[in-house]
């Protein structure tokens, strides 16, 4: 038995060494570049490095700075009422609309691609185009104003206390397409004969979905709240192309805050700083979702 044991080793070893052999390069760009690249940025964010990366150490100074700068605050403010909302949005409308679309509705295909395709746009086409709608010279506002509604106020972008609720509106518009699609594959892996034996039993069509399909599309839900969240974390593009961060820091946001610091005031030492706050945020998300996905599996195994 032993013998066969090792002698069953090198075939394992072996198998699919074509693909594995393939696969050397990616996995070398990942631990020099993302691995080697990450590991640099926490080194170097407790230096006081400015124009260009110097080896000179100021502990947590950097840190104490960033989350005493008032711009940081507000960017972190920012992204918490962004991120949960679009969270909680993206997925209620996104479930929704899966939902209607799987009543096996006319012109399906059509509905699906429009909800879709502005998910095809880059942030800052998204970001220009709402920019212009919320415009109020020409935008929503002139608009219902022009049909007689003299005092109708609806000025997002240029309100600081509510610009970020515009800035999410252009990100629902967006992203809500994919979510749906995902949603509308996970309720197409439903059996059949559940919802049949539902309606026999006379079970409401919502308790249905609430305590029988949602438990079912746990891993759906998982994978799409991960995908959702990596895209809050490093939402950039749609504010630059809306607000730039105005009225005045109103509409900062962490990655904007990174590229400022280290490309334009060009203090290197804050920008990391800034960046390994954020790879935390992105480490809060992916730990519990790798154990969830993997570790929990492994267990009810």
């Amino acid at each position: 038995m032993t013998g066969q044991a090792r002698a069953g080793r090198p075939n394992k070893l072996l198998r699919n060494l074509n693909a594995k052999i393939a696969s050397i390069p990616m996995i070398l760009t990942a631990l020099v570049i993302f691995v080697g690249g990450t590991l640099w940025t926490v080194f170097y964010s407790f230096t006081n490095s400015k124009l260009l990366p110097r080896l000179s150490f100021v502990g947590f100074d950097q840190y104490e700075r960033l989350w005493a700068a008032p711009r940081w605050v507000t960017a972190i403010e920012n992204l918490a009422v962004y991120g949960i909302l679009s969270l909680i949005f993206s997925l209620v409308i996104g479930f929704m609309l899966a939902a209607l679309m799987d009543q096996k509705i006319r012109f399906e295909n059509t509905f699906r691609t429009i909800f879709l395709y502005p998910f095809a746009l880059s942030f800052i086409v998204t970001g220009l185009v709402w920019q212009w709608v919320l415009n109020p010279d020409f935008g929503i506002q002139a608009v219902v104003r022009s049909i007689g509604w003299t005092s109708f106020t609806f000025n997002p972008l240029y309100t600081p206390e509510i610009v970020i609720y515009g800035i999410l509106i252009a990100a629902l518009w967006q992203g809500t397409g994919l979510v749906m699609c995902l949603m509308l594959a996970g309720l197409r892996g439903i059996d059949e004969d559940i919802w049949k034996a539902a309606r026999v039993d006379g079970i409401p069509m919502w308790r249905t979905y609430l305590f029988i399909v949602i438990p079912m599309m746990r891993p759906v839900f998982i994978t799409t709240i991960v995908i959702i969240a990596s895209g809050i974390v490093k939402v950039y593009d749609l504010v630059v192309a809306q607000t730039s961060g105005g009225p005045g820091i109103s509409s900062e946001v962490p990655a904007k805050y990174v590229y400022d610091y280290m490309f334009q005031a060009q203090n290197l030492g804050q920008g990391f700083a800034a960046s390994t706050m954020m790879l935390v945020t992105v480490a809060i998300i992916i730990v519990p979702w790798a154990y969830l996905e993997f570790g929990g599996g492994r267990k009810r195994g």
